[in-house]
């Protein structure tokens, strides 16, 4: 009888960051390959800027006929949608740089409400034992409120 193979939790661990950084790699990769193939596609004319627009709008419809979204997006978010595909299929770096600006504003301002935003903490029940045993009450039945 064969016996179980043992694995440390180390080596689970890093199995699944190097699948994780696997997983990163071919994501970018395939964005390459998709970047360059519609490049190629629009500077020849193959893709035109309504091809875009019409092709997000299909996605969406055949996502809302399978359920995956409750209703169609609006025309103005259609068409925001296409202007940052555009982007990065005609390569306008100034447009790209300006948007990644403007999300990281929004990300950051974002940040700095989620941090003014009262938090509630709530120790464990070794903490609270602790402090009672500091305090010199009795352990039982004192929950403590520490502001």
């Amino acid at each position: 009888m064969q016996m179980p193979m043992q694995i440390s939790l180390d080596e689970i661990i890093s199995m699944l960051l190097a699948r994780v950084d696997n997983l990163a790699f071919n994501d970018e990769n395939i964005k390459t390959k998709f970047n360059i193939l519609a490049r190629v596609l629009y500077k020849k004319g193959l893709i035109t800027d309504d091809d875009i627009i019409d092709s997000i709008r299909e996605e969406h419809r055949v996502l809302k006929e399978l359920g995956a979204i409750q209703e169609m997006p609006a025309d103005d978010v259609i068409r925001t949608i296409a202007e940052g595909i555009l982007q990065w299929v005609k390569g306008d770096v100034k447009a790209i740089r300006k948007a990644m600006e403007e999300y990281e504003k929004k990300v950051q301002e974002m940040s700095k409400q989620q941090a003014s935003k009262p938090r509630i903490d709530v120790a464990s029940p070794a903490v609270l034992q602790q402090l009672d045993k500091l305090s010199g009450k009795s352990a039982k039945g004192g929950g403590k409120l520490i502001l």
